[in-house]
């Protein structure tokens, strides 16, 4: 499955997320929104409007979820 978060810098949820993904010993790629226009478009056009967005294979969320990102590992 791959993890993509997309993020943007300075983000307190984004750290948080990044941290929690690795101590589970997932690995993931992280899209900075303010660098990648397309990928910001897609990020709003599944309906987000904060960071950082999560997809999970199947799965996506926005936010800090540690009960989601708990279901991956």
């Amino acid at each position: 499955m791959t993890i993509t978060i997309y993020s943007k810098p300075d983000c307190v949820q984004c750290t948080a997320t990044t941290r929690a993904l690795s101590a589970k010993g997932l690995a993931f790629d992280v899209i900075d929104l303010t660098l990648d226009s397309e990928a910001m478009a897609r990020v709003q056009a599944m309906g987000y409007r904060q960071v950082p967005v999560v997809v999970a294979g199947e799965a996506h969320w926005a936010g800090f979820r540690p009960d989601m990102i708990g279901r991956l590992a």
